[in-house]
């Protein structure tokens, strides 16, 4: 499994489709055969530092753990941290996950997020 590195990845990765759970939203995208790649980001409204290194590495292990037998293949797999991610239990985000990535497999992705009018 490769990291996705570059911004563009993960901006493809945003028109792909999306599955929110309560600790994390899940993006998923067709990559054009480059094989399951994963991305992960966590911004700075969610803590400091600390909080966010703590919450990508829980991240970084569950999906090393879930992608392999759950992942789609031939797909960018990008995880978001939301604010209650860190609290949450590891055993309840592993379910959560599973169940996102059993959605995004089924094609019952969220309905897009509206917006933000245009850039100027």
């Amino acid at each position: 499994m490769a990291v996705l590195t570059r911004r563009a990845d993960f901006l493809a990765a945003n028109r792909g489709l999306r599955v929110a759970r309560p600790g994390f939203v899940l993006l998923a995208r067709p990559n054009g055969g480059q094989g399951k790649r994963y991305g992960i980001t966590v911004t700075k409204k969610i803590g400091n530092a600390v909080v966010r290194n703590r919450m990508k590495r829980r991240f970084r292990e569950l999906l090393r753990a879930a992608l392999p037998e759950q992942g789609l293949a031939d797909h960018d797999h990008v995880l978001i941290g939301r604010e209650g991610g860190i609290e949450r239990d590891f055993a309840q985000l592993r379910e959560e996950l599973g169940a996102a990535l059993a959605r995004a497999s089924a094609g019952k992705g969220d309905p897009p997020r509206r917006g933000r009018g245009p850039r100027r």
